[in-house]
């Protein structure tokens, strides 16, 4: 991103009526407060997996070190997975509140428990096609230290592990600010995100706190 674009947008951000803002999410309803947590099911596979981490051998540690664990999710029909130590929660999409003067792909802003958060559309980020899609309605929220954001999706697939020499370099078509976020992609052609460098872009994230 250039220094004059970075400037723009910064200089947007700062013109936001929080004020305003803050009337709207006081006026709108409640957000949820029951966050997506695995089943019974996944939750005792996640368990075991950590267990079995903790009893491993040196050589199956040196396995376990050259893979990462992800989120795997739906998006415009297509599989994405983002690495799950950078996941702090997924939550079901509720009361989004517009904001102007943001980018595009910025649609607006919820309200998690007191803490104002930006939800991107990563299909207008990453110049994906708009028509012909389910309804997104599922949050996944990023969190790297002081840097939160959200990002919609249309379904959550799982958790599982993606042995690190299986991410392959992104296509072709994948360029320019698309592939600056990209880990890469799986021989099954699930596009690994690169959550780091997301978080690390100050430029797509609207972010206030609402003080209780």
């Amino acid at each position: 991103m250039s220094a004059s674009k970075h400037t723009s947008d910064k200089t947007k951000r700062t013109a936001i009526d929080w004020a305003e803002v803050r009337a709207r999410l006081d006026a709108a309803q409640a957000a949820g407060e029951q966050a997506w947590t695995p089943g019974a099911d996944e939750t005792g596979r996640i368990l075991r997996e950590r267990a079995h981490a903790l009893a491993a051998e040196p050589g199956e540690m040196q396995t376990l070190a050259q893979s990462i664990e992800v989120v795997e999710f739906l998006l415009a029909h297509e599989r994405y997975a983002v690495e799950s130590a950078y996941v702090r929660e997924v939550y079901p999409l509720e009361n989004l509140t517009p904001l102007p003067c943001t980018p595009a792909f910025v649609l607006g802003i919820v309200n998690l428990r007191g803490e104002i958060v930006s939800v991107i559309d990563l299909r207008k980020f990453f110049d994906l096609a708009q028509t012909g899609l389910p309804d997104l309605n599922k949050v996944i929220v990023l969190e790297s230290g002081n840097m939160v954001f959200g990002m919609l999706a249309d379904a959550i697939l799982g958790v599982r592990r993606i042995a690190l020499a299986e991410i392959q370099p992104a296509l072709p078509t994948l360029t320019g600010i698309r592939e600056k976020y990209l880990k890469g992609i799986t021989p099954e052609r699930t596009v690994v995100l690169d959550a780091e460098k997301l978080l690390t872009d100050e430029g797509i994230v609207v972010q206030e706190h609402v003080s209780g």
